[in-house]
């Protein structure tokens, strides 16, 4: 089994269940966050389920390492990071920035034959073939900056927002992930053929609708759209509800592996 705890790329806690993980769940969190976004999600998990969350440099515990500032860039290096743990069935989520990145990691991964997610869940976020609507604003002021972040996303918690030093530890890795995405151009290529799970917003102007209908367009294989009321951070509010989600697709590859074991001999 792979070794998470010496990858700096990956944060996991330990598990105190008796048998092995049968299946794994990747989170990738939204620009300028690591692993905190799912701090809630830990422990909430079904027997057999290991929660590995992307730690990107730049952020939290990685803060003093430089953030990337180039998409591809950023792919290429994580993918490389994550293929050793491949060695159980696995499922990729990622919100907004994060559901950028988790499909083009499953693009990548695709395209060099590695193993792929058996299911990929996006989150507040238009397919990735739509263009961005709004004017770039990486190169704004600081006061700027943090005025149009909050207004088209909101998500800043208020304390943060009235603390300049700890807003000032914040906004260099924001900055490098939105100068990600808005120098960010996929091209066209093949679909991938994992099933899509599309979440979102009923009050997301980041993503209405019919964008988040619009990935049907990413793939060869089924896509379900779910909306929660809500904003572009819904999944805080509805955490319940989209965990519940989440589960329900983890379900069938902890059957998979039950199966498996039973034929041949083994512990569950």
């Amino acid at each position: 089994m792979s070794d998470l705890t010496s990858n700096r790329w990956l944060f996991r806690r330990e598990s105190r269940e008796a048998s092995p993980p049968r299946a794994r769940l990747f989170c990738f969190p939204y620009a300028g966050v690591g692993p905190s976004a799912y701090r809630l999600w830990h422990g909430t998990m079904p027997a057999g389920v290991d929660l590995a969350v992307i730690q990107l440099p730049g952020r939290e515990s990685r803060i003093r390492e430089p953030s990337f500032v180039n998409m591809a860039e950023l792919v290429e290096t994580l993918t490389a990071h994550l293929l050793p743990h491949f060695d159980l069935p696995f499922v990729f989520f990622g919100h907004s920035m994060g559901s950028v990145i988790a499909s083009e990691v499953t693009r990548s991964l695709t395209a060099s034959g590695a193993p792929v997610p058996e299911h990929l869940i996006v989150s507040g976020r238009s397919a990735l073939h739509l263009p961005d609507p709004d004017s770039p604003l990486s190169h704004l002021t600081d006061d700027q900056f943090v005025a149009e972040i909050d207004r088209r996303y909101g998500g800043i918690p208020a304390a943060i927002l009235a603390d300049r030093e700890m807003l000032a530890l914040l906004l260099p890795g924001l900055r490098a992930d939105i100068a990600a995405l808005e120098s960010y151009r996929p091209t066209a290529r093949p679909r991938l053929t994992c099933p899509i799970t599309v979440l979102g917003g009923t009050e997301d102007k980041r993503a209405p609708a019919q964008d988040l209908h619009a990935w049907r367009e990413q793939t060869t294989a089924a896509v379900r759209v779910r909306t929660f009321p809500g904003d572009h951070f819904y999944l805080n509010a509805r955490r319940t509800e989209v965990l519940a989600e989440v589960k329900a697709i983890l379900s069938p590859l902890l059957a998979c592996e039950e199966s498996a074991a039973a034929v041949y001999g083994e512990a569950p």
